[in-house]
């Protein structure tokens, strides 16, 4: 392929001098087409910019020299360090210039090269040297791309350094940012000061100024954010203006009467997402609501309210949950709260088929019922009928694909109304960003009479005093006792399992040889996992060792004790989904964060869990110290891979929120801005719609 024909979708082995093996590398660095280069960009920058002449060298200062070669030659010192030593000179002096481990550097570098070179000065031996520095020999047709400037310093992988980066990148701006048109609108660059995007690019590997590199970030990072609100637009536009939805209507007075028969009071806040999502299932547009809320907030019970509706107007509703446990207890919980309705509820999960008694008793294809299971609702032979309304929980689990699945099996002509549910606490920014296509309803409060569960960082020092307190409560009160031990990877693996075997196996024949411990992990069989859970549940087993894997789907009223080993291993959002294990009784809870850290910035992040009792204010706090990836970690789907932007950046977010909004206010469908549309539908991020 000719340079000539270079696009910004040309695969990266085509630009000259990189080749298939270059390419293969660069992969590993997300590097696939010239667009992915050019907006590859530093981490950080070298500042290079101060040219010296070589007799105002001083010892400490970082400085640039230009001058001619004397001489370059490899150095072999009697204790096996290999040198390479170079004499330059410019018009005001003589400087030694060394590498190490470099012996290639006299086949590259030759005497009368007109050399430059950037780095430190420092005292080698009784030598002032320039040490290790970034070189290269120039030429009168060439500027300056590793010293004399400001030096971009890109992230590396074996065989890809940042100078051959440089090299490239400067040649892909050369070619490319002559043909690039701005997609922006410039009345939104004027609006928020952003300067162009052929600029920005430039300035963003090979600034003058630092000034210079901050503004042309500031682009980059809007236009990042800005794609993503809009795809997020045109997610929800496409949604509303193309599929259509069974009405499911039901009067106040209806409502009324089955929130009133519930065993406990709701919540303001569950009344306010049962009413949103009473107006939502009566229109014809298909819902697509996101109910997010702690552990043991009520999530279910607005489900439930959800599938009554669906119900009363003659359609059947579907539960897809990600783990058997989970699914067994939205099949108990939903029996309990609609058995006065005597509604047809099965429960599939794996080969497992079960239904209530009223579904026992009398069965026909054509009664709406509400149907609850695993990853088994999506098999071939598994059908529904007249499904008006799918719900999800722990959404994140669940790829794009298989939620389509699940769709297409319902009604053929309508859409069901679609509510998605997560005990993930998401931080307002990723709201803001990721779910703008949904709508969303938050559960804070949790259930009347339900009393804060008392948090405590404990350290190595005061384990067997915890130890001793637990069993004090386990004999006492008759409580029951989660221990969790962390793993290191999201998904479990043989080492998480043996560590947990392993403390089991130590506390039931050490710590607490007089009380009746289980085991439970992922590589235990379902069946026997729900044994396991029953004797926890009936106090047959007082004390649970499990692995994190377990922490979505388990109710156990009786058990108010959750301590977590290696606590400074998880982020905040995953230990207050652990510690919501606890505290679904009305006895007084309590969570227990083992640690052996004593680094003071670990501590302090693991003690606001002793104040802080709110997850989506636990969620902020995890998203400015530890970043996007601890809230969600890798099971969750669909963040898009941002390179410059950051999720904590709120204000930038609200603005290109902001921008979006008043653009597609006045044009759903850009036909004024069609650069923007074609570049919106060319991003490759991540789809994260619930589509």
């Amino acid at each position: 392929m000719s340079i000539m024909n270079l696009s910004l979708t040309t695969p990266i082995q085509y630009v000259p001098r990189v080749g298939p093996a270059m390419s293969t590398r660069l992969e590993r660095l997300g590097i696939l087409t010239v667009r992915d280069l050019l907006y590859y960009a530093p981490f950080r920058y070298n500042d290079f910019s101060k040219t010296t002449p070589i007799a105002h060298a001083r010892v400490g200062e970082t400085i640039t020299v230009h001058g001619e070669v004397l001489s370059i030659k490899n150095i072999f010192t009697k204790t096996g360090k290999r040198i390479q030593e170079a004499k330059i000179q410019d018009a005001t002096g003589t400087l030694t210039v060394i590498w190490f481990n470099q012996m290639f550097l006299p086949r590259v570098i030759a005497p009368k090269d007109h050399l430059s070179c950037s780095g430190s000065i420092n005292w080698f031996g009784n030598t002032v040297v320039m040490e290790s520095p970034e070189y290269e020999v120039l030429h009168d047709d060439t500027s300056s791309l590793h010293t004399g400037r400001i030096v971009p310093v890109y992230s590396e992988t074996e065989g890809v350094s940042s100078k051959w980066l440089r090299g490239r990148m400067n040649f892909v701006l050369q070619e490319m940012l002559p043909t690039l048109t701005d997609f922006l609108p410039q009345t939104v660059k004027d609006e928020y000061g952003l300067i162009n995007l052929p600029l920005a690019l430039q300035n963003i590997h090979f600034p003058p100024s630092f000034e210079a590199a901050t503004e042309a970030k500031k682009r980059l990072v809007f236009d990042e954010l800005f794609l993503l609100q809009l795809q997020s637009f045109q997610r929800r536009h496409e949604w509303e203006t193309t599929q259509t939805s069974p009405v499911l209507s039901i009067n106040n007075t209806d409502l009324t009467a089955v929130t009133s028969h519930l065993p406990f009071q709701l919540t303001e806040d569950q009344l306010k997402a049962i009413t949103l999502m009473k107006n939502d299932l009566s229109r014809t547009i298909p819902m697509n609501r996101l109910l997010e809320g702690d552990v043991g907030s009520g999530k279910t019970v607005v489900a439930a309210i959800a599938m009554y509706i669906a119900w009363k107007n003659g359609y059947s509703s579907v539960l897809m949950a990600p783990t058997q446990i989970l699914a067994e207890q939205h099949f108990q919980t939903i029996q309990v709260l609609l058995e006065k309705y005597k509604i047809h509820i099965h429960l599939i999960t794996g080969n497992t088929v079960k239904k209530n008694k009223e579904t026992k008793k009398k069965e026909n294809d054509t009664v709406p019922s509400i149907t609850i299971g695993t990853h088994a609702l999506l098999q071939e032979k598994i059908h529904f009928n007249t499904v008006g309304l799918i719900v999800i929980d722990e959404q994140q689990r669940f790829g794009v694909h298989q939620r389509s699945i699940l769709k297409q099996k319902s009604l053929k002509d309508l859409t069901p109304h679609l509510l998605t549910m997560t005990a993930t606490p998401i931080p307002r920014t990723i709201a803001l960003t990721l779910y703008g296509n949904l709508d969303m309803s938050v559960l804070n409060q949790m259930p009347v009479g339900r009393l804060p569960i008392k948090t405590w960082v404990v350290p190595k020092e005061k384990r067997d005093s915890a130890y001793e307190w637990i069993r004090k409560e386990i004999k006492t009160n008759h409580t029951r006792a989660f221990i969790v031990c962390p793993f290191i990877e999201t998904s479990e693996n043989m080492t998480s399992v043996k560590a947990a075997t392993k403390e089991f196996e130590y506390l039931k024949t050490t710590v607490f040889p007089d009380i009746s411990i289980g085991l439970l992990h992922g590589k235990i069989k379902p069946k026997e996992k729900t044994e396991i859970l029953q004797a926890f549940r009936k106090g047959t087993i007082q004390i649970l060792v499990a692995t994190p894997v377990v922490e979505v789907g388990i109710d156990i009223p009786e058990a108010s004790i959750m301590l977590i080993e290696g606590s400074d291993r998880f982020g905040l959002s995953q230990l207050h989904q652990l510690r919501g294990r606890v505290g679904r009784g009305d006895q007084q809870s309590y969570c227990l964060l083992f640690t052996e850290s004593t680094n003071a910035d670990t501590l302090s992040r693991l003690k606001s869990l002793e104040t802080v009792h709110s997850g989506p204010q636990l969620s902020e706090i995890d998203l400015q110290l530890r970043g996007q990836g601890d809230i969600f970690g890798t099971r969750q789907h669909g963040l898009p891979t941002l390179q410059l932007a950051t999720m904590a950046d709120l204000d930038t977010i609200e603005k290109t929120k902001e921008c979006v909004s008043t653009l597609t206010n006045a044009d759903p469908e850009l036909a004024q801005y069609p650069l923007l549309r074609e570049i919106c539908n060319q991003c490759k991020i991540d789809n994260i719609s619930q589509d």
